[in-house]
């Protein structure tokens, strides 16, 4: 980063410090997070900017583990009466959350209540909406707010005889650039993160095709999981058949195949535009990001993306002088240069159009090509009932189906629609079970 955006960031801390207020108690807010390594260093300077801006409130935040085991403590401290004032819980969880009735104090409420400025039309689309009732109340504050892209290896390409200025658009282009790759001595020419989020659920909002009924699952319940459709199935036989020569290789589930992009075994990867931080801090060649392939045989596509990433709820149960302080907490991350150092050092997107707005204005795209990708993917196209996002309850745990009917494709024990049918069956077994449990 040059010196015109690092000062920028940096500037930050300096720009939201105010004149303290007068010596007394300090109320503590605890912040439970998911966030470890480079990315649990942000949040702490984040949280420390926070606390030397005002002399009311200490926020502490705490790193819980992976998002699937933070959600877990949160819950498990809100039923014995020790829950955190703010639970960090990963996008899939929003309907779990949703329906934990007396556990949560909706964002729009605190901020309400607490007197402090808010106006949900500051945040992008995309990520508002994902976020909020049908009828626009944001029930969760948007932290780090991400979506897929494909990055790649240029000195690889430039090996393989491809045109590192010229990654692949489509599909069909990744297979024909990833045979040269393989050709070109790499073990691989392609692998991915989060093939459930990226190659299911995105791949359904990219190409304008449902991943589930009731738009999907914003419209309420009786929703069914229908990701078995043609292009779906298309895609993923593809994936499977691309493995036989080596074009395409799995990498595990979550994004563990990470290592094979940042040690170069593999040159082009499909993963969360947050993954920037990480291939900044380990790969030892030139990477570019691009826009994530589609198939251009599907009507429509490309659509537009939805994000993954995570948002900030709100836990009941304290004291209305805490709820004060993490409504100020929750103004202060808002805040363009806290967004704006959030996303230049994290590749996550900046929730406001006022932090978006504050990068283009110093010319920070123009420095960093690329790095608007994702917000460009997120908000290309205004969202249909097939690009909104997902609300569908369990939805962790049907990702785990997908995971283990992926892993039957990709082993040659089915083929993908026998493998898609199944997953799609036993996700809308959890649906159901969900929607009992809420009666």
């Amino acid at each position: 980063m040059n010196f015109k955006q690092s000062a920028m960031c940096a500037a930050a801390a300096a720009l939201v410090v105010g004149t303290a207020s007068s010596a007394g108690a300090v109320t503590e807010i605890q912040w439970w997070h998911a966030h470890g390594g480079a990315l649990g260093e942000r949040v702490n300077e984040i949280a420390d900017n926070f606390n030397r801006s005002q002399s009311d409130y200490k926020v502490s935040a705490i790193y819980k583990g992976s998002y699937p085991e933070t959600m877990t403590a949160g819950v498990a401290a809100f039923r014995a009466g020790k829950a955190p004032h703010i639970l960090q819980v990963y996008e899939v969880g929003t309907a779990l959350m949703m329906g934990a009735k007396g556990a949560v104090v909706p964002i729009y409420q605190l901020m309400a209540d607490a007197k402090v400025p808010f106006d949900p039309e500051a945040y992008l689309p995309a990520v508002k909406g994902y976020y909020s009732t049908t009828d626009g109340k944001m029930l969760s504050m948007p932290f780090a707010s991400s979506t897929p892209v494909l990055w790649f290896n240029k000195d690889a390409f430039k090996k393989a005889g491809l045109d590192p200025n010229a990654p692949p658009k489509t599909w069909p282009e990744v297979g024909e650039a990833g045979k040269k790759l393989v050709a070109a001595g790499y073990t691989c020419g392609f692998s991915t993160a989060w093939i459930t989020w990226i190659h299911l659920e995105n791949f359904s909002a990219w190409h304008n095709v449902p991943f589930g009924t009731q738009e999907n699952g914003f419209a309420g319940f009786n929703a069914e999981y229908t990701f078995n459709g043609p292009a779906q199935v298309k895609h993923i036989q593809q994936l499977a058949d691309w493995q036989k020569d080596k074009v395409f290789v799995y990498g595990g589930r979550d994004n563990l195949g990470n290592a094979k992009f940042v040690s170069g075994e593999c040159p082009m990867y499909t993963e969360s535009s947050a993954g920037y931080a990480s291939f900044k801090a380990g790969a030892k060649f030139e990477f570019g990001v691009s826009t994530l392939p589609y198939w251009p045989d599907v009507q429509g596509a490309p659509q537009n993306t939805i994000i993954g990433g995570n948002s900030l709820w709100v836990m009941a149960g304290h004291k209305p002088a805490e709820y004060k302080g993490v409504a100020e907490f929750m103004r202060f991350l808002s805040l363009p240069m806290v967004q704006a150092y959030w996303h230049a050092y994290t590749g996550y997107v900046p929730i406001t159009t006022a932090a978006y707005d504050m990068m283009k204005s110093v010319k920070f795209y123009n420095d960093y090509p690329g790095r608007d990708i994702p917000i460009l993917e997120l908000g290309g196209k205004a969202p249909t009932a097939n690009s909104k996002g997902l609300r569908f309850g369990y939805l962790p745990q049907a990702r785990d189906a997908m995971y283990e009917e992926l892993e039957n494709i990709f082993t040659a024990k089915k083929t993908a629609k026998e493998g898609l049918d199944n997953a799609v069956k036993r996700g809308n077994e959890l649906l159901r079970k969900f929607e009992k449990e809420q009666n």
